[in-house]
């Protein structure tokens, strides 16, 4: 069985791995169609991930097909699935409570344990959703786009409320999108004025905001000198979090969609008097999942401008690498994995 192999940072590898056991109870194994690349496989690659262990199979966007039951499962051989990589234990605090998302033990693949770069995988029929009429391609995207579709219901705000979306990556465009289906006014703020054009002139939205010392006076003339009334921050960046408390309407709502391994400061007396919520956003769940997919399958999401590169499981040891560092144009890049 193939599968890419990241043994180090800095290297990528194609390896022959022995075929998969049979399926435990309540497990299914699926041939892996599409995986997309994530900002998380990138940092792998880089040696940038806190909390993660070498070698590692990467990919935890993904689209498959069902292809053997174990005991006790009931989705049919040949389904058609998108795969949620967040490998709960079903007994702690946040389960109990309906929060999978955020298990105390979570295990997401191709982070905790190997992932989706690889022909067949194994995972609990639970994390599994029909991906119904979606494309393999489109099916891969539901995952991190499901990443910013819980931020925005994490956030509660109204339709009509004016949302200010920073970072204009993957996660933050995706944000963007589903807070736009949400009703809100959108602006995106980047350092980027090319992630910002793109996000006008390819997915719709207005000018957006670069994230330079004038920043602030920017937020002001847009909101009338009142700010946003929810600001997501999407940057992975402990600065720009730090900052995103002075876009904040007085009562209104900051979430943090990305997170980072720094200590987030902040001025107290500027965070009580807008009486301001803060909100942390972790991964989805299948409420997400199901949402993304109903709203691609209406065509208010347009997954094919977002996938903007394209490779293969063979090609990828060299794509990836080169995709590292150029980052000119490239807004998700997606893996197939399955013969042509």
């Amino acid at each position: 069985m193939k599968a890419v192999l990241c043994p180090q940072p800095g290297r990528l590898e194609i390896v022959d791995r022995a075929p998969l056991p049979a399926p435990p109870a309540g497990w299914v194994s699926v041939a892996v169609s599409h995986v997309g690349i994530c900002g998380t496989d990138y940092h792998i690659f880089a040696g940038k991930h806190p909390f993660l262990e070498y070698p590692r199979v990467m990919g935890h966007e993904i689209s498959a097909t069902v292809i053997a039951n174990g005991p006790g499962t009931a989705i049919a051989p040949g389904t058609p699935v998108v795969v949620n990589p967040y490998l709960s234990c079903g007994t702690c605090i946040a389960c109990r409570r309906g929060k999978p998302n955020c298990c105390t033990a979570i295990k997401v693949l191709g982070v905790h344990t190997d992932g989706a770069f690889c022909e067949e995988i194994l995972v609990p029929e639970s994390n599994l959703y029909p991906a119904r009429d979606l494309t393999p391609e489109a099916a891969a995207t539901v995952e991190f786009l499901a990443i910013g579709a819980h931020a925005v219901r994490r956030s509660t705000a109204a339709a009509g409320s004016r949302a200010l979306i920073i970072g204009a990556g993957p996660i933050g465009l995706g944000t963007a999108i589903f807070s736009r289906i949400a009703g809100h006014a959108v602006t995106l703020m980047d350092t980027s004025s090319e992630r910002l054009e793109f996000a006008t002139d390819r997915l719709g939205f207005g000018p957006g905001i670069v994230a330079d010392q004038n920043a602030r006076q920017h937020v002001a003339e847009r909101t009338d000198g009142d700010g946003f009334d929810v600001v997501f921050d999407a940057t992975g960046y402990g600065g720009s979090m730090e900052a995103a408390f002075g876009h904040v309407a007085h009562g209104g709502t900051l979430v943090f969609v990305s997170v980072v391994k720094d200590d987030i400061r902040f001025s107290d007396p500027e965070f009580h008097k807008r009486e301001m919520t803060l909100v942390g956003s972790r991964n989805a769940t299948r409420e997400d999942f199901d949402h993304v997919v109903s709203s691609i399958r209406s065509g208010q999401v347009p997954v094919g401008t977002l996938i903007t590169h394209r490779t293969t499981i063979d090609a990828v040891v060299e794509d990836l690498p080169r995709w590292a560092s150029e980052k000119s144009g490239l807004v998700k890049a997606i893996v197939r994995i399955a013969a042509a």
